[in-house]
């Protein structure tokens, strides 16, 4: 087995699952596979409020409006795994909503759970990772658009140049061993209280 398939089936061993679905032969099959596969499982109908803060893997029942939905799901939260029936376009639209990363088809059967469990968490990983790489690039255009505005503040109250501006900010960051952007929010954030304070004119224009 290669090293990086058994570590996948390594990290499943002790995961604890939650298994939102009536209480059943097809459930009790479904627990069964989990613990044998060596998983740590919990059982849950109807579907909780809140979601146990240990959970990093939830199989959940997908059914028709008249059921009750999912318990909220935060965006850093635990593999969700659908457990669908029917494909009639209400529960197809409930399985959308629910941004489930894999699907298990009834009747249950043990073949195939490993394998959806494996490419659901593989998923939910790769997603995370892109989430944190889009906070990263909005944290940067943001930093960036706060130094072209603390530039042009300092321009307009030291009758200095853009460069000197910027090398300001920039000296300042080195010496306070800060970022350029939080040097800029706290420029920007002393602007906007003096000119609040009418020490100041109205500010510059945000910088496109």
């Amino acid at each position: 087995m290669k090293p990086a398939i058994r570590r996948v089936i390594e990290e499943l061993r002790g995961a604890q699952m939650l298994v939102v679905h009536p209480r059943d032969s097809e459930c009790d099959a479904l627990i069964h596979q989990l613990q044998r596969i060596g998983c740590a499982v919990r059982h849950a109908w109807p579907p909780p409020d809140t979601l146990p803060g240990d959970v990093d893997t939830i199989f959940h029942l997908v059914e028709a409006s008249d059921t009750p939905g999912f318990a909220t799901m935060p965006e850093d939260g635990p593999t969700l795994i659908a457990i669908v029936e029917y494909e009639n376009p209400t529960v197809l639209k409930r399985l959308l909503d629910s941004n489930a990363h894999g699907v298990v088809q009834k009747p249950i059967r043990s073949f195939g759970i490993l394998s959806t469990m494996v490419l659901a968490r593989s998923l939910r990983g790769y997603a995370q990772r892109l989430n944190v790489k889009v906070r990263k690039l909005e944290d940067t255009l943001k930093a960036r658009r706060d130094v072209d505005k603390a530039v042009k503040i300092l321009v307009a109250l030291k009758k200095i140049s853009e460069t000197d501006a910027y090398e300001m900010i920039r000296m300042q960051a080195t010496q306070k061993r800060l970022s350029m952007g939080q040097i800029a929010t706290t420029i920007i954030g002393a602007q906007e209280l003096l000119g609040g304070l009418g020490v100041f004119g109205a500010p510059p224009p945000d910088a496109t």
